[in-house]
């Protein structure tokens, strides 16, 4: 009874300010629009980019949990629904909402709603560092160093202006001519609505290096370059100029796990990709990831993945085989 009250004072109030029911048409036509121009464009399941940075997956299944490493991008879906895993975090988001990810780091995704009916539809939009932080500087968005730490993920709703551009971004794959020259434009107007939007500090945060966000991102990347090394907090701290227990609790606030998880995720994900693209062995993954004890090694893949290592490979394996077959 009150949903049904609830919706009924919002249709009275929809008619009652023309503007607002104007708003509302024009966010569901562009939904609509951007879930027939991914269809068309992408018309099996997979992953496509038809223009430099602009990304369309289809599925016409929920996934199982997907381990990658994230990177600077605005997500939006047209059908369907997905979750995505940082640390401890859930994140989920659907037509009605986006996901901004303004760092590069260990996540688990997965696909909750797709069928071949309604196929899951999304686009991702990879943001260039350099791209946002001149378009932050042209709008006048400047921090000073002092910030509260911002999380490299998030969700918000999909606002209509946003949404409206990025269905005009999406329209220029029906003309080559006009992408060359409005693309740009057009995806510098999606980082200002981004900038102005509910998550402006999360992409200002990571352009400007303001904050203890920047310090946080030269350590995610000295890591992610060195995952194989021994981990030493100290040094790393004592390089950034900070106490390893601030360090510690910046880290986390900003990625979601502690320095030691991170790297942990980052190698056990490496020995998997090692295993299936190079056939090595589980002992062998282990080593060149930087394990120095096999058994321990298959405890920790076990925990992340669910299963044994060299399992876990020829399961992954004989799904890519089955999925070869039906095509």
């Amino acid at each position: 009874m009150n949903a049904a009250k609830t919706s009924e004072k919002s249709d009275i109030d929809l008619m009652s300010d023309p503007q607002a029911k104007r708003e509302v048409d024009r966010a569901q036509a562009n939904r609509d629009e951007l879930k027939e121009r991914i269809a068309q464009a992408i018309r099996q399941d997979g992953t496509i980019e038809p223009l430099k940075g602009l990304h369309f997956n289809r599925s016409s299944s929920p996934s199982e949990c997907i381990h990658s490493v994230s990177i600077p991008a605005f997500c939006a879906i047209a059908q369907g629904s997905k979750e995505v895993l940082l640390g401890s975090d859930r994140y989920q988001y659907d037509p009605m909402h986006y996901l901004l990810a303004t760092a590069e780091l260990p996540v688990i995704s997965q696909i909750l709603e797709a069928s071949k009916e309604k196929p899951y539809l999304s686009v991702r939009l990879d943001l260039d560092p350099a791209l946002v932080s001149s378009v932050m500087v042209e709008a006048g968005h400047l921090l000073s160093q002092r910030g509260a730490n911002v999380k490299a993920i998030d969700v918000s709703p999909l606002e209509v202006n946003l949404l409206d551009a990025m269905v005009r971004l999406v329209r220029l794959l029906d003309s080559p001519a006009e992408a060359h020259v409005l693309a740009s434009l057009i995806k510098r107007e999606i980082i200002y609505r981004l900038l102005i939007g509910e998550q402006g500090s999360r992409l200002r945060h990571i352009a400007v290096l303001g904050g203890y966000t920047h310090y946080i991102a030269r350590a995610v990347e000295r890591l992610r370059k060195d995952f194989n090394e021994p981990l030493r907090i100290e040094n790393i701290a004592r390089e950034l100029g900070m106490s390893v227990s601030g360090f510690h609790h910046h880290f986390k606030s900003v990625t979601a796990m502690s320095p030691l998880q991170f790297q942990k995720q980052l190698r056990l994900q490496e020995a998997r990709r090692l295993m299936l693209g190079e056939n090595l062995d589980a002992t062998s993954a282990a080593y060149r990831v930087g394990y120095d004890d096999a058994s321990h090694f298959n405890r920790e893949y076990k925990r992340l993945f669910g299963t044994p290592p060299m399992r876990d490979v020829e399961r992954l394996r004989e799904a890519v085989r089955e999925t070869a077959s039906s095509i």
